[in-house]
């Protein structure tokens, strides 16, 4: 079926361009009010994920259109490499005015069909399944994926801790050194992220292009809110901050978002990564950050949901991820 077979009449169905960065904002915020996932996305931060150089948006991307709105739109993405399996991600949505008329229904299939693709051009001979994700209240989009055969196999927690409490930084054990991000470190803490993480589930060792798009060259990095422990030269735990203005406009709230929390695997049992993540959380406080959250897996093997909530984050909701194997 082409990309303009078997939609609804009157709507028009095309990849996503630059210039529909605004369209899809107000798409994604129309989603949030009915959704209530805590996401929240202005045009530039949009404008920065088409930019990704791993994205073919005119093969990846679509958006579907009645006249001028975007009521729906899907994104296909794969990861660098593969750890064990290719998982390739996917994304969609549809405007809640125009929930109920079959579109995601169609939207769904053509999200699995690319993602097929884009397994057996890049990872042939691997094994390969697609993963979308939905937030837990969202009833409709979880049995829309059950119907269309996709299983669930993995829980995540979205955490949040009021900054109003004072945060304690527990003491830097003798001979390491608690620092302050710079350029200089950067790759350094791509290497010491890339083997942190390679006994989490669904990860896979970042490329240095896909490092700066995605984490300390986005807009959002900040590196006055990312600390590092070093065992001389070596980066060996590191905790990177962000923030989201399109939050911030939307809520009202100065809100740090937490996201990368790290300790290879020779420094662990140390307390590193809860030094780390409370210096970033006392630096956000003193600069005027009224809340800090983060995202984890529920089946995190480091036990990293346990030193959260030890650091005081409590659970705001629950999102699945869903796969389908990939024949």
């Amino acid at each position: 079926m082409g990309i303009d077979e078997g939609w609804s009449a009157g709507l028009s169905v095309r990849p996503i361009e630059k210039t529909d960065a605004a369209a899809w904002a107000e798409l994604l915020a129309a989603k949030e009010k009915v959704d209530a996932e805590g996401e929240n996305y202005d045009a530039d931060d949009l404008l920065e994920e088409l930019a990704d150089p791993q994205l073919d948006a005119a093969r990846d991307t679509l958006g579907i259109w009645s006249d001028e709105q975007l009521v729906g739109y899907g994104v296909v993405r794969a990861p660098d490499g593969v750890v064990d399996v290719h998982r390739v991600r996917t994304e969609g949505a549809v405007h809640p005015e125009w929930r109920g008329q079959g579109i995601g229904g169609r939207l769904v299939p053509w999200l699995t069909r690319r993602a097929t693709e884009l397994h057996q051009e890049r990872q042939p001979g691997t094994v390969g399944e697609i993963n979308t994700g939905a937030i837990d209240t969202n009833t409709a989009a979880l049995d829309l994926l059950a119907g269309l055969g996709f299983e669930k196999c993995r829980y995540f927690f979205s955490m949040r801790r009021d900054l109003g409490t004072p945060v304690e930084v527990p003491a830097v054990p003798d001979g390491l050194r608690l620092v302050a991000y710079s350029p200089a470190y950067d790759e350094a803490v791509r290497v010491a992220h890339n083997e942190a993480f390679l006994d989490h589930w669904g990860s896979s060792p970042k490329s240095p292009e896909s490092w700066k798009t995605w984490f300390t060259g986005a807009r959002a990095f900040r590196p006055e809110l990312a600390y590092l422990v070093l065992d001389g030269d070596d980066v060996v735990a590191y905790t990177l901050g962000y923030e989201y203005v399109a939050d911030t406009e939307a809520t009202g709230i100065r809100d740090v978002y937490v996201g990368q929390v790290g300790t290879r695997r020779s420094h662990r049992g140390r307390g590193l990564a809860a030094l780390t993540l409370a210096k970033v959380m006392a630096q956000a406080a003193a600069a005027g950050f009224q809340q800090a959250s983060l995202g984890v897996d529920a089946d995190n093997p480091t036990g990293a949901l346990g030193l959260y909530e030890r650091l005081g984050y409590t659970t705001k909701n629950t999102w699945i991820t869903h796969r389908l194997a990939i024949d």
